[in-house]
């Protein structure tokens, strides 16, 4: 059945059984794509990119054209929305001509603004608030791995960033025990925090924030890292290395966690900062799997948003 939103934005906006709705049929299409060949067939997805993206651009247009349908990039040169063309413009002229937007933007209102203003589906791709089809293939991947996600125990150790926050919407929801260590200055947004802890308690899980990377990883089922500098943050880059040096991922913080503890990494990697080699090359590490599962999850809000 549709999402009850015409838009995925964030995953705080979708119900705990939307959540479930969408790594099932994600589940669907990976085991049976051929199936959903014809899904969005005549149908083209406008693709926004302030930031530039391997994952991102590649699976969106592959799931489209899996799905039947078909993809249009327009890089930070064409739309340039806010400078060259107002977001609402932009809104008001893309509904015309395609069935659908994904945008991967660096302020979260200009997706926000896309999805008010334009009566098609819009999918955020990546803000610097949130990045819902991440956490989407996040869960699918440890869903796929440990069966049942009520119960276990998600460890993120680095920067409180966009991902950081859709683990927590999304594990909140699926009623995923959510671990964030951070250096003191570096924690998710407190709205973020304080909204993800309403929803964990309905699902009977808990969200607990640490400055200890160690208290975080203990006996988890799973260890999250990402870059300790985003797009858009290079400047701070050298001071973040300094600051964030202690929240290495290395064999001997993983020796912390459960003994079949999974590692896992949004990618883009700086092996040898947020993760070594070894623990990012070893038999524990799935996150090419959940690369994978981008193209999976997509698919699926895709369909649900735009069949």
């Amino acid at each position: 059945m549709p999402l009850t939103s015409k838009d995925l934005i964030s995953l705080h906006d979708l119900t705990s059984e939307e959540m479930e709705e969408i790594l099932e049929l994600a589940g669907t299409l990976k085991g049976n794509p051929g199936h959903y060949a014809d899904a969005l067939a005549g149908q083209t997805l406008a693709m926004i990119f302030e930031k530039p993206s391997l994952r991102t651009r590649v699976t969106f247009e592959a799931g489209m054209t899996q799905l039947g349908g078909h993809a249009i990039y327009l890089g930070p040169a064409d739309a340039q929305m806010g400078k060259r063309e107002s977001v609402p413009d932009v809104a008001r002229n893309l509904e015309r001509w395609v069935d659908g937007i994904m945008a991967r933007t660096f302020a979260h209102q200009t997706v926000v603004d896309l999805a008010r203003y334009a009566s098609i589906p819009v999918i955020n791709g990546l803000s610097d608030y949130s990045h819902p089809v991440q956490g989407l293939a996040d869960y699918l991947t440890l869903k796929e791995i440990k069966g049942d996600l009520p119960g276990r125990t998600l460890a993120y150790v680095g920067d409180g960033n966009n991902v950081a926050h859709s683990l927590l919407f999304g594990g909140a929801k699926l009623g995923v025990n959510v671990r964030i260590a951070t250096p003191e200055g570096y924690a998710p947004d407190a709205e973020v925090v304080r909204l993800a802890k309403e929803d964990a308690e309905k699902r009977g899980a808990r969200i607990e924030i640490f400055t200890d990377p160690r208290e975080a990883v203990r006996g988890a089922d799973a260890v999250y890292t990402d870059v300790w500098a985003s797009m858009g943050q290079e400047s701070e880059a050298a001071a973040r290395r300094e600051i964030f040096r202690h929240f290495q991922v290395n064999t001997g913080l993983m020796t912390l966690a459960g003994e079949e503890a999974v590692f896992m990494h949004c990618l883009p990697a700086h092996r040898g900062e947020e993760v070594t080699d070894m623990v990012a090359d070893s038999p524990a590490s799935v996150i090419f799997q959940q690369a994978e599962n981008r193209l999976h999850a997509q698919k699926a809000v895709m369909v649900l948003l735009m069949g």
